[in-house]
């Protein structure tokens, strides 16, 4: 008991230290409040949480461990711990399907240490307000501080700037780019994960070509449930 209070206690200070910079609004904020202490108590931290109303309504909860690893038992395990709570509190009227799921190989980028781990690779970033003239932005992430992010455009229009810092408080949206890099990056760093090596080690072995079979076992996959 001891050790899963320390534990708790640790995923904690932890999720302080790396707070999201992009956060959820109306019903999906109050969804996020519930979901977020459980999710800590049971070793991981929250993505992001979405109310679409896709296939009926569809509650989506992406999470992952502290680590980034991310599998189908946690997936079921989550959606067990969760599911009771958001029947006590009921933040959302009428009955709606819960899925629990991983962030995926193109991920959204919400916290500044997602930035940092993926710096190199491209990436589609929002803003809420005007920023050189425009409010969407593609690029590969070349630098990072406490403060923003800056982007190297890799499609640069007419009277576009190459290079943009773009503060972190105006993010509304921000997610990598699919592509063969980030895809072997990926499941490089999945794999140290999993074997306990430290990310950025050489390996033994190669990972070679990437098929989509590779890339589907990178994703923990969906779980769900009616509610």
């Amino acid at each position: 008991m001891s050790e899963q209070l320390d534990t708790a206690q640790t995923n904690a200070a932890e999720a302080v230290a790396d707070t999201r910079i992009i956060r959820e609004t109306g019903v999906d904020a109050k969804v996020a409040a519930i979901v977020q202490p459980v999710l800590q108590v049971l070793g991981f931290r929250l993505v992001r949480v979405r109310l679409s109303g896709l296939n009926g309504a569809t509650l989506q909860i992406m999470a992952e461990r502290f680590d980034g690893t991310m599998t189908v038992e946690d997936c079921e395990l989550i959606s067990r711990n969760v599911s009771p709570a958001l029947d006590v509190d009921d933040p959302i009227s009428g009955k709606y399907h819960l899925e629990v799921s991983s962030p995926g190989i193109d991920r959204p980028l919400v916290r500044v240490s997602d930035f940092a781990d993926w710096s190199g690779h491209l990436a589609r970033i929002e803003t809420s307000m005007i920023i050189n003239g425009r409010k969407k932005f593609r690029g590969k992430i070349t630098a990072h501080d406490d403060e923003g992010v800056t982007i190297e455009n890799d499609q640069v229009g007419y009277g576009h700037e190459q290079v943009v810092t773009i503060p972190y408080d105006v993010i509304s949206d921000a997610r990598l780019v699919l592509t063969d890099d980030l895809i072997r990056d990926a499941l490089r760093k999945d794999k140290d994960l999993r074997e306990g090596r430290i990310p950025g080690d050489d390996l033994s072995d190669e990972l070679g070509e990437v098929s989509g079979t590779d890339a589907d076992d990178a994703e923990a996959g969906d779980v769900g449930e009616e509610n």
